[in-house]
């Protein structure tokens, strides 16, 4: 009973992220269309990121939800929406300003939803010190997201498999991690974020793997590439073992200084590994 308890009581953190990004969504119309972006997406994120750190409570883990959403909104404009390279290449400077402090245009809905996390980002104290680790992993997913689209164009020349997972930042996941311990403004874990950037993007990569091989039967119909188009499957499940256990030697070295940061890496891990068995994030496209 004290587990089903405390599994309910993430459920219902996980609602009320789902209720959040629901309503975000609906301020921003054009940037998240019904489809793809329904409650099945949101409720997904929200759960992914609940299961993750339970022990935030809602307020702690908005700014985290929303980043994940809006990396989503890139993934979506930059894969599906764009039709011409220097389009993404607007997009990404759009982003870096606002991220510098700029003012976004009027009617840039993913620059005033990206102005909207950084101001609540700002009234952090550690806001200042870490600023720029931000904006870089913002720069690694929109250089990642855009190169990824450049493999598209020349189908019969994709990249190799090794390429396409140092690719992996185009899953924007460092990049959230990096909002959620900026916001969480806990000094342990700032103390030793470098170690727990490299950490993330060694999870990253796991994820974005574990992601493929759930996401493979929609991205043969979406058209997005996958690492089974690459090598085979038990390749990417070779791979995928071999980075989890390189993780875990990460984890175990970070968890005395800063257990708390270590733990939400190891369960970003768990979670996915488990949750990719049979779905994914997308909702109908």
């Amino acid at each position: 009973m004290t587990d089903a308890a405390e599994q309910g009581r993430i459920c219902a953190l996980a609602a009320q992220g789902q209720r959040d990004l629901a309503a975000v969504a609906a301020s921003y119309p054009e940037l998240f269309p019904p489809r793809p972006f329904d409650a099945t997406l949101f409720g997904n994120v929200a759960m992914a990121i609940a299961f993750g750190a339970p022990w935030c409570d809602l307020d702690r883990l908005r700014v985290t939800n929303r980043a994940v959403l809006w990396g989503f909104a890139v993934d979506w404009l930059v894969d599906h929406e764009a039709r011409a390279r220097d389009e993404i290449d607007r997009l990404a400077v759009r982003c870096l300003a606002v991220v510098d402090g700029g003012t976004p245009d009027e009617g840039d809905q993913l620059g005033a939803f990206l102005a909207e996390l950084r101001d609540e980002l700002v009234t952090v104290p550690a806001f200042a010190a870490h600023r720029e680790r931000w904006r870089e992993e913002t720069r690694k997913v929109l250089a990642a997201m855009a190169r990824e689209w450049d493999w598209k164009q020349t189908p019969d020349t994709l990249p190799g498999f090794e390429e396409y997972l140092d690719n992996a930042a185009n899953l924007a996941c460092t990049v959230v991690n990096v909002v959620h311990w900026i916001h969480a403004d806990d000094p342990a874990t700032l103390a030793h974020l470098d170690a727990l950037l490299a950490a993330s993007d060694q999870v990253q990569r796991i994820l974005r793997l574990v992601n493929d091989l759930g996401s493979y039967e929609r991205d043969l119909r979406w058209g997005d590439l996958n690492a089974l188009l690459l090598v085979s499957r038990a390749e990417v499940e070779k791979r995928i073992a071999e980075l989890v256990a390189e993780a875990r030697d990460r984890l175990a070295a970070l968890r005395g200084d800063c257990p708390v940061a270590a733990d939400y890496l190891a369960r970003q891990i768990g979670f996915s590994s488990g949750f990719y068995r049979s779905t994914d994030f997308w909702g109908t496209p």
